[in-house]
């Protein structure tokens, strides 16, 4: 999935722009950072948020020229999450990432671009809001798929990204294992199997999540997509008579992270609107946006403002339960893992 650049600038009315590349963003600290008037900055996220951050760049622009006296242009950059941390990591100029999971963010900390501790920067572990994952079928389930053991079925073409490059991909797969070491009582060798079965009916691995819905929704092909919560809603509501969505039985707690990138920040002298841009991601006008977007606010109170929207009494298990994030990676997803193991012997 190719990066898609979108600029939203403040002064005029607020419009977007129009799709442009990086290159428009100096590292020379005060060309970069603006005039006295102006700021820019650069949020660097993963595939399916184009549509949020499309809506919270011009309240967060309101809020800033109300706070400061100063337009702000914020650069969006979209695509898999572990792509976009590599592409981070490689030199892509970011003031601030907003990605699919903590080990991404952490990728980008171990190239020595974003200062430990950055989990504790923001309110709940840096995440300002959550997600799950559930199933797009079509309309009337002619496959009649109910639960994850539905998926290994013959016959049932399967949707998912690619685990080595998306993070949406990573929190399917994992909630594929926790269901899977729940009816196996976690006899290892029955869940692999299992999950190898799932990954031998899947048709197409695209690099990230909105690619995936493309080829599900507008291309055709598959069953069922393994799809983030918000992504699922976003295609029942632009092709209602197409679609609906399954919850299964057993799901994970998708928690995305944001973190200020220090280094980015600090050479651009952006540091002070960069963090106010994440820590306005918790205010309530924002959590509203998160949830008109089909994400699930972080706000307990707000998230009950959505209570007819979303299954609250879902059963979800969560990172923790794999060990935290590096040792679910470093088992699951580092060449040679799991997945590596399971996906070659299921080509």
């Amino acid at each position: 999935m190719k990066n898609n650049f979108v600029k939203i600038s403040v002064a005029a009315a607020l419009l977007i722009t129009g799709m442009t590349g990086l290159t428009g963003c100096s590292s020379e600290k005060g060309e970069a950072s603006g005039s006295v008037d102006s700021v820019s900055i650069t949020n660097v996220s993963y595939d399916p948020t184009r549509e949020l951050y499309e809506a919270y760049n011009k309240i967060f622009a309101e809020h800033w020229k109300e706070k400061t006296g100063q337009d702000v242009e914020i650069t969006q950059s979209h695509g898999g999450s572990g792509k976009q941390a590599l592409e981070v990591a490689n030199g892509l100029e970011a003031d601030v990432v907003t990605l699919a999971l903590e080990y991404d963010v952490n990728a980008i900390r171990d190239a020595g671009l974003i200062e430990d501790g950055w989990v504790s920067e923001f309110a709940n572990d840096s995440s300002t809001y959550t997600s799950t994952i559930v199933f797009l079928v079509r309309k009337g389930n002619p496959k009649n798929i109910r639960d994850w053991n539905d998926l290994v079925n013959d016959g049932v073409g399967v949707i998912t990204p690619n685990p080595k490059t998306s993070g949406g991909a990573r929190w399917n797969y994992l909630a594929a294992w926790a269901y899977a070491d729940k009816l196996y009582g976690g006899d290892e060798a029955q869940i692999k199997d299992f999950v190898k079965k799932l990954y031998q009916n899947v048709l197409v691995l695209d690099s990230g999540a909105r690619g995936a819905t493309t080829t599900f929704v507008e291309n055709g092909q598959g069953d069922v997509l393994l799809a983030w919560e918000n992504e699922a809603y976003l295609s029942i509501q632009d092709y209602p008579d197409d679609y609906e969505i399954i919850t299964p039985s057993v799901s994970i707690l998708a928690q995305p992270s944001v973190a200020v990138v220090d280094k980015v920040v600090d050479d651009r002298g952006t540091r002070d609107v960069a963090a106010e841009y994440l820590q306005y991601l918790y205010s309530d006008e924002a959590q509203r946006i998160a949830g008109d977007n089909y994400y699930r606010p972080s706000n307990a109170d707000i998230l009950q403002e959505y209570a007819g929207v979303f299954n609250l009494d879902i059963n979800l298990v969560t990172i923790q339960d794999f060990g935290g994030w590096d040792e679910a990676q470093t088992k699951h997803f580092a060449d040679g893992g799991v997945f590596d193991e399971i996906y070659e012997k299921s080509e």
